[in-house]
């Protein structure tokens, strides 16, 4: 099976081809580029033609995308909606099923793969405003809800109980009580995870469940109050 994998959770843009191979074990990465900088609207209709024009090219009629995969968040309002809205019309033009996952889910499950014993482990990601978005697993398996908090407050968010390994955006646990944790060099999703976080469905021809961004708090943009009604002072 060959998918396409967008991401636009963090401040890179992410176009990826994995491939699960007849009879195989696990995802092959068949190619990735990754763009930093925020520049979504600007890069990712590029980048998306370009993998898809190598596995053409390099793969012929082999490489017929059957699903496309998007990294659903949680992460920035506009870089999620680019990135989902990019995936969705895509999907829809070419037939195609459009399934979401969670980005955090998708760091987990590199960090398992890379570590096969099922650890406690914390995964965070840069939501700005001096927060993080974090999540807690059990290997790959999560334990708990999905949050966002200052990084100040994540020990007591996680009743005192210290996590074996931390992933994602690391550094923001500088300065904390879990500054000590180990750390995983797994920092984003990769095309690899994001399948693999929803290997079952995709692998089963499961139909995919609605695109809903996790944004876990409102955006920054308000719309306008609506003007003052004038009163009539007239007698």
């Amino acid at each position: 099976m060959l998918a396409l994998t967008l991401d636009t959770s963090t401040s890179d843009s992410s176009v990826g081809l994995v491939f699960w191979p007849p009879g195989g074990t696990g995802w092959r990465t068949l190619g990735e580029e990754r763009v930093p900088g925020n520049v979504h609207v600007e890069q990712l209709a590029p980048m998306l033609e370009r993998r898809l024009r190598e596995a053409r090219e390099r793969h012929g009629q082999a490489g017929a995308v059957q699903a496309v995969v998007v990294g659903l968040g949680p992460g920035p309002y506009t870089g999620l909606r680019i990135g989902i809205a990019t995936a969705a019309a895509y999907g829809d033009a070419a037939g195609l099923p459009v399934h979401g996952v969670c980005g955090l889910d998708a760091v987990a499950h590199d960090v398992s793969r890379a570590a096969p014993d099922e650890q406690d482990l914390l995964v965070v990601a840069d939501a700005k405003r001096r927060e993080v978005f974090w999540a807690r697993y059990l290997g790959a398996r999560r334990i708990g809800p999905l949050g966002v908090c200052p990084p100040a407050e994540l020990p007591e968010l996680l009743d005192g109980c210290v996590p074996q390994l931390a992933a994602g955006a690391t550094r923001l646990l500088d300065g904390t009580a879990l500054q000590d944790v180990p750390r995983s060099p797994v920092a984003a999703p990769s095309p690899c995870g994001l399948a693999a976080a929803i290997a079952q469905e995709l692998l089963s021809g499961a139909a995919p469940g609605p695109l809903a961004p996790l944004y876990l708090r409102a955006p920054d943009a308000k719309p306008p109050a609506a003007p003052a009604v004038a009163r009539n002072l007239t007698a």
